[in-house]
């Protein structure tokens, strides 16, 4: 099974009170760099967490590379 590194952060800010979200920059051991888009969703804390794990879910769906053994053992 192929193993990964997963980049990612969480910050609960009031709503309304954020000016702009700019993309993050990874530095990898090869000395390039590659892009982490950022996203933001609106709401409740149920709210919030119902868009977060589907978002979660459809990236992993997404995930280009993500062998069919893998998909089966913890693919929903």
């Amino acid at each position: 099974m192929a193993r990964y590194t997963l980049v990612y952060g969480v910050r609960l800010i009031p709503e309304g009170a954020l000016r702009g979200v700019e993309e993050a920059t990874l530095k990898l051991t090869d000395g390039s760099t590659a892009g982490l888009t950022l996203h933001t969703f609106d709401g409740t804390i149920p709210q919030l967490r119902r868009s977060l794990d589907r978002s979660l879910d459809a990236f992993f769906d997404l995930l280009p590379g993500a062998e069919d053994e893998d998909v089966e053992t913890f693919g929903d």
